[in-house]
C-alpha cells in the first residue's frame, strides 16, 4: 500500500478527451496542455508517421499519392486502432518529462453509446501510450466534473455535451447518473449536413473544412435580425471545374435543421425519462451545455425555448471533459470521493 501511495503521489494524473475533431489532455498542476485535431498523416504501405495534430489536419484531402492523412476516431469512437495508439503516444510523449520514470495514470472521457469493444480499444490503446493504469468515464460525467456542477448534491443536474461524433445528455444526482442517453449525432453531422445542402441545392461539391467554416463564421440554430453572408469555393458537379458560390446564414440555417432537431428531441426524450423531483431542480438551475457543438450560434436559445429549461453555457465548453478526466482522481481521493467507484464503465 505504502508502495502504491509512493507511486500515486510521483504519478502524472492524465486526463484525455479523445474527440472525433480534437484530442485533449490535461495534466493535473498544469491544466489543457494539448489541444490538437485528431488527425494522423502517415505514409501509405509503411504506416510510418509524418505527422500528427495541426500538422497533419493541413494534409488532410491534400496529400500526395504516398501519404494519407487519417482520422482515426468515427462517432466518437476509435475506427483506426492503431493509427489512434501511435496519436496517443505522440501526444503523451510531448507532454511527459522524458526522465519521468513513473508511468502517468490516465482518465479517458467515451460516449456512454460505445460498445464494450470500443471501450476496451480504448484502454488498449492507453496502455499501449505507457499509462499505468487506465479509467474509462462517461463523457458527460468527465463534461459535469469540469463544468463545475456540484454533481455531490442530492438534486438533479442534466449536462448535455455535443461533441465531434456524439451527443450525450445525462441527469447527475449525488455522483451517479440517473438517466444517460447518446445520439451519433455532433459537429460532424452538422458539416455533412451543410456539404450535402450545397451539393443539392446548387450542384456544388466542398469538402470539410469548407463546411466547418460556414458553420463556425455563419452557421446559426435560430432566426437572427442580420442575415450573413460569406463566399466559398467548390467544384461544380456538372462541370467539374471550380466555381465561387455566396451563401448566407438562413441558407446554413436550413441545411442545420435535421441535425439540429435530432439533438433537441432527445433532450427531450431524456427530460421525460427524468423522475419528477429531479426533473423540478432542472427547471430550476437549468440545462448546461457543453462540448464544441454547443458553440453553435442560438443553438442554446433554441434548446430553452424548445423544452421551456433555462439553459447554461459551460465556462470552458470545449475544454469541460479534459478537465473533468484530469479531476477524476483528485475527486475520488477526496473525503466524499468514495462513490465514484461505481461510476466506471
Amino acid at each position: 500500500m505504502a508502495r502504491r501511495n509512493l507511486f500515486d503521489s510521483l504519478s502524472l494524473d492524465i486526463g484525455i478527451d479523445l474527440g472525433t475533431c480534437n484530442t485533449l489532455i490535461y495534466v493535473r498542476g498544469k491544466g489543457i496542455v494539448i489541444n490538437e485535431p485528431s488527425v494522423v498523416a502517415v505514409e501509405r504501405g509503411t504506416k510510418r508517421v509524418v505527422a500528427v495534430g495541426s500538422e497533419a489536419k493541413r494534409m488532410l484531402w491534400k496529400t500526395p499519392g504516398d501519404i494519407i492523412a487519417i482520422r482515426p476516431l468515427r462517432d466518437g469512437v476509435i475506427a483506426d486502432p492503431d493509427t489512434t495508439e501511435k496519436m496517443i503516444k505522440y501526444f503523451i510523449q510531448k507532454v511527459i518529462p522524458r526522465r519521468w520514470f513513473v508511468k502517468p495514470r490516465m482518465v479517458i472521457g467515451v460516449p456512454s453509446c460505445i460498445t464494450e469493444v470500443e471501450r476496451r480499444a480504448v484502454e488498449d490503446a492507453a496502455y499501449k501510450a505507457g499509462a499505468r493504469e487506465v479509467k474509462v468515464i462517461h463523457e458527460s460525467l468527465a463534461a459535469a466534473i469540469g463544468a463545475d456542477i456540484p454533481i455531490h448534491e442530492p438534486a438533479g443536474h442534466m449536462i448535455c455535451d455535443i461533441g465531434g461524433g456524439t451527443s450525450e445528455i445525462s441527469v447527475i444526482s449525488l455522483k451517479g447518473m440517473v438517466v444517460t442517453s447518446a445520439i451519433r449525432v455532433g459537429g460532424d453531422e452538422f458539416d455533412a449536413a451543410i456539404i450535402k445542402h450545397i451539393r443539392n441545392a446548387h450542384n456544388l461539391i466542398i469538402g470539410e473544412q469548407t463546411a466547418e467554416r460556414l458553420k463556425i463564421d455563419i452557421g446559426n440554430a435560430s432566426p437572427d435580425k442580420i442575415i450573413e453572408k460569406v463566399e466559398i469555393k467548390g467544384t461544380d458537379a456538372i462541370t467539374g471545374l471550380p466555381r465561387r458560390l455566396e451563401i448566407d446564414s438562413v441558407e446554413v440555417r436550413e441545411a442545420l435543421q435535421e441535425p439540429i432537431n435530432q439533438i433537441v428531441e432527445e433532450i427531450k426524450r431524456t427530460l421525460g425519462q427524468t423522475p419528477p423531483e429531479l426533473a423540478a431542480d432542472i427547471v430550476e438551475r437549468g440545462i448546461v451545455m457543453a462540448g464544441g457543438g454547443s458553440l453553435l450560434k442560438g443553438l442554446p436559445k433554441l434548446i430553452a425555448k424548445e423544452t421551456g429549461v433555462p439553459v447554461i453555457l459551460a465556462e470552458r465548453p470545449l475544454e469541460c471533459v479534459a478537465i473533468g478526466a484530469g479531476k477524476f482522481f483528485e475527486t475520488m481521493n477526496s473525503q466524499d470521493g468514495s462513490l465514484y467507484g461505481s461510476l466506471n464503465i
